[in-house]
């Protein structure tokens, strides 16, 4: 399997290290790593990923501002991510984390890591181990802060 991994030198947490260092805990994974200025120069990056360095699944790590601005470029983003993937039939695992999301640079800080963490390990799982997911449906999954938990009937 070969993960690939898209990040930014805009966010302010170095989340592709962080993916790096989580995809290798989970085994023999073979890691494609670019860096981009911008997240909107993302959807490119992976599919370039995809496309060009082999990989399985790319996933997108980037942090947009506070600013209206910024919502409005991570949504064009977004929706870059979800036409490369329709375009190389292959998973984006998309992983913002805004900054207006944390109420410092510390719980940024730990918001970046733990949801970057958790999404490297869904990638390897949509993968490799698609039954963990299947499991784990309706469950109220949340990556970062806490998870929701199944509605009550």
């Amino acid at each position: 399997m070969k993960v690939g991994v898209a990040d930014t030198t805009f966010a302010r947490v170095n989340m592709g290290a962080i993916a790096i260092d989580e995809l290798k805990r989970h085994g023999s994974v073979a890691i494609e790593r670019t860096t981009v200025p911008g997240f909107k120069d993302l959807p490119v990056a992976c599919k370039k990923l995809i496309e060009e360095r082999g990989c399985d699944i790319v996933i997108a790590l980037g942090m947009p501002g506070g600013q209206e601005k910024d919502k409005l470029c991570a949504h064009e983003a977004s929706q870059g991510l979800m036409l490369a993937q329709l375009m190389t039939n292959h998973h984006i695992i998309e992983v913002f984390v805004h900054e207006d999301e944390a109420r410092d640079d510390r719980e940024l800080a730990w918001l970046a890591e733990r949801r970057t963490r958790e999404h490297a390990e869904n990638a390897v799982n949509l993968v490799l181990r698609p039954e963990v997911l299947t499991r784990m449906a309706g469950t109220g999954q949340r990556q970062g802060f806490k998870d929701a938990g199944p509605a009550r009937q």
